[in-house]
């Protein structure tokens, strides 16, 4: 994409509502737009973020055998009633009257209405394990939306749900998409600590929260030391081992009876981007759920829920990765691999080099924005630097002369000079 066509409005100051490094760099590399406490606009830049995030999501999903769906954002009351959940998030859900004076909700979650597809179609214990998930629109009107898209009414979320004959099976499928859960949040360049936690209004007998370390994390987590050691490459340790290991959300930590000694545990801020639950026949018994076994005798399913916050991983991944200087995108989910900056548009070496980096990298499939307009070169460096591609092209008239380009990396900051085809070769290496 050309700069000159891209729609990428940047902000130089940082802005005043914005109270967390995540927050004040999206609004200002353009990627979202507040439109009302906690609602925002997501504009090209992070909307690409998003997709990538996205992409990552469905595809460990669907190598882990899980069915993609879509269901709506609006919910008939009715389904909640049916569970005896309607009143359960209070006032954080939004309730109105169509024209018909049908109650309906904004979905929040789907437990219901997933079950409720369930009951619909499946017939045979044959049919079994069965997980579906959606990534979807949610609302809960939170009294204190703060953090920009860390704590907004309304999220992009991925929320999946399991369907077992017994809860040997749903167990073992909680702990396979536990496993997924790290295999995801690791492609996306974050090292997480899944710690045990309170179900909530979601309910079911067992949880884990996935956290991202970070200071403006709401959440404090206390760990075993070993986690640290794990993310800084000391020791290496199996999914079997790292579930061993103590972590506790901060409501689950055993403070007088921890069986970490004191020196060996650790406590810090996390952001939480992902939640699993093992939840039973909660749902499917209130909500009438039987199917016949081999035998042809009834049964309750048990089931899963697994949620990841998608917008909310946007926001992690940015204060788990920035600079001084602006985002540090890891490449998986950049909005751009490559980010090309011609310091003298108009000049016809600088034009006819910036060309064959462009058209080169994007027929290999690299996602490049080429900075073809006429600001000053500080201007350049300081937009690129802020949006956080991984890797920068410069082109100046010298280079152009002598053939050469300089090539940075972002997260390094890393600066060589190369030749035209070195650089094209780095690149697509």
């Amino acid at each position: 994409m050309r700069l000159s066509q891209f729609f990428l409005p940047l902000i130089k100051e940082n802005p005043s509502e914005a109270q967390i490094v995540s927050h004040r760099l999206m609004l200002r590399s353009g990627m979202i737009k507040q439109q009302a406490a906690g609602i925002y606009s997501w504009l090209p830049l992070g909307l690409a973020v998003l997709r990538n995030i996205e992409n990552i999501v469905v595809d460990e999903l669907n190598k882990a055998g899980c069915s993609h769906l879509l269901m709506p954002t609006l919910q008939p009351t009715e389904l909640w009633k049916e569970s005896g959940r309607y009143d359960a998030l209070g006032k954080e859900m939004l309730r109105f009257n169509d024209r018909a004076d049908r109650e309906l909700l904004y979905s929040p979650t789907n437990e219901e209405m997933v079950v409720d597809i369930f009951r619909s179609y499946v017939k045979s214990y044959k049919q079994l394990p069965l997980t579906l998930y959606q990534i979807q629109w949610k609302f809960r009107d939170e009294v204190r939306p703060r953090f920009g898209v860390m704590r907004g009414r309304e999220f992009l979320m991925k929320d999946a749900y399991s369907f077992h004959v017994d809860v040997t099976d749903a167990v073992r499928e909680y702990w396979k998409m536990y496993d997924v859960y790290h295999a995801i949040f690791k492609r996306m360049g974050l090292q997480t600590i899944a710690v045990s936690a309170e179900t909530g209004a979601i309910g079911g007998d067992l949880s884990h929260e996935f956290h991202v370390l970070a200071e403006t994390g709401e959440s404090a987590v206390y760990y075993d030391k070993k986690f640290d050691d794990l993310r800084e490459g000391k020791i290496e340790i199996s999914g079997d081992e790292q579930r061993k290991l103590y972590a506790a959300a901060d409501e689950m930590h055993k403070a007088d009876n921890c069986p970490v000694p004191a020196d060996q545990l650790r406590s810090a801020r996390g952001i939480e981007v992902g939640q699993v639950f093992f939840l039973g026949d909660k749902y499917t018994k209130a909500m009438n759920v039987t199917i016949p076994d081999a035998a042809g005798t009834p049964f309750t399913p048990q089931m899963g829920c697994y949620g990841i916050g998608v917008s909310r991983l946007v926001g992690a991944i940015i204060e788990a990765s920035h600079d001084d200087n602006g985002i540090i995108w890891p490449e998986s989910v950049a909005p751009f691999k490559v980010g090309i900056i011609n310091l003298r548009v108009g000049d016809a070496k600088c034009d006819s080099f910036c060309a064959t980096l462009y058209d080169t990298l994007k027929s290999k499939g690299i996602t490049v924005l080429y900075d073809d307009t006429d600001e000053r070169a500080g201007a350049k460096f300081a937009s690129m630097d802020l949006i956080g591609l991984p890797w920068q092209v410069t082109v100046g008239p010298k280079g152009a002369e002598k053939g050469v380009v300089e090539l940075k990396n972002r997260k390094s900051g890393e600066k060589v000079e190369l030749s035209l085809e070195s650089a094209l070769a780095k690149l697509l290496g």
